[in-house]
């Protein structure tokens, strides 16, 4: 018998459901509030008379895992000063800067595992970003890169929304049922590890028609939703919810199935659509209190009284910035190369509001 078959039948060799190390961070929901480690998030805080206690201020970074496997398209996310696209070069740079982040008051984050448009927005997209292959296995590389990450999340007391995926890239998976298999081998492989800092989101904005599969729409996602929450280890599970495109209330199916309801403030800057998508959505016949976070929302103006940041407040909403910027190392924090540091004067002016706002 050689030695690692003695480890193995001895229970000495690692094996991929034994957690690598005890967790620290365990995100929970009791009503419409998140809590961290059983204490409310920003416990006690208020704002200019607003109840912030409960929510989860948070940032769209859907690329820290990003890559692209289409070499036709691969150089477009060179770095400026190497000439070449380094996807472990950008999670090491996402994980530097997660500190700085936490120390502002945001608490959490949006990660996807097919990313999403490293152009901010576009009509095609012939670049392959998924760790998901098609057949609905996880790959490696990819899934090594966010367990640094969430390792990091967990030693810093921060939550991450984790996305499965993304319009524009569902269709290299390749049928029903491996998009099946997909959602349970990432909800296994984060059960395995035993994190207890994720909220799982099965796609992002389910409504958007650019989805292939049909399960993966609005009509039919609350079927992954409840698939993933039937995955359980120690009668233990994940919380579990979908996105929807900028403005759209959710519907009654999901609202139904979810944990918790994700919303997008893109489109018009308009507040008074962001008081309408909430409410509307508050108002299904399926409704039952849970916490509502708008995780992808494009619009700042954070110094004027009347933004859709503010507004998301003013109805105990969480809210979670997108800054779509532009591929050049210098803006956003969608488009590769990403500066994932506090680097742009709109993300100083988000940060310092979120640290106002949470006192932290």
């Amino acid at each position: 018998m050689n030695r690692r078959t003695f480890l193995a039948l001895t229970g000495a060799l690692p094996a991929p459901c034994r957690a690598a190390r005890a967790r620290r961070t365990e995100i929970s929901i009791r009503g419409e509030q998140f809590f961290l480690n059983g204490k409310p998030t920003y416990a006690g805080r208020s704002y200019k008379g607003r109840k912030i206690e409960g929510l989860l201020m948070n940032i769209r970074a859907v690329q820290g895992v990003y890559d692209d496997l289409n070499p036709e398209t691969r150089g477009k996310w060179a770095y400026p000063d190497t000439k070449k696209w380094d996807p472990e070069r950008n999670t090491r740079e996402f994980i530097a800067a997660m500190p700085e982040w936490r120390r502002h008051g945001v608490l959490a984050f949006t990660i996807n595992l097919q990313g999403g448009s490293p152009e901010g927005y576009s009509k095609a997209q012939p670049w392959e970003n998924s760790a998901i292959d098609p057949d609905g296995n996880l790959r490696a590389a990819y899934m090594k890169r966010l367990e640094r990450i969430l390792d990091r999340a967990d030693e810093l007391g921060m939550a991450a929304i984790v996305g499965y995926f993304y319009f524009g890239q569902d269709q290299r998976v390749k049928d029903e049922a491996a998009v099946r298999r997909a959602v349970g081998n990432a909800t296994n492989w984060l059960l395995d590890r035993e994190y207890r800092n994720v909220l799982v989101e099965i796609d992002n904005e389910c409504n958007v028609k650019a989805y292939d599969h049909d399960i993966l729409k609005p009509a039919r996602v609350d079927e992954l939703i409840e698939l993933a929450k039937g995955l359980k280890r120690g009668g233990r599970r994940l919380l579990v919810g979908t996105s929807y495109g900028g403005g759209a209330p959710a519907q009654a199916n999901v609202v139904k199935a979810s944990d918790f309801l994700l919303l997008h403030g893109n489109g018009p800057d308009d507040p008074s659509r962001i008081r309408k998508m909430i409410r509307t959505s508050r108002g299904v016949d399926t409704w039952r209190p849970m916490p509502v976070v708008i995780n992808e929302d494009d619009h700042f103006r954070f110094n004027e009284p009347e933004n859709h940041m503010n507004t998301a407040l003013s109805e105990y909403v969480s809210w979670g910035y997108f800054d779509p910027g532009k591929s050049d190392y210098a803006d956003g924090n969608q488009c590769p190369p990403v500066n994932w540091g506090i680097n742009t004067e709109r993300k100083r002016e988000f940060f310092n509001k979120v640290k106002e706002v949470t006192g932290v």
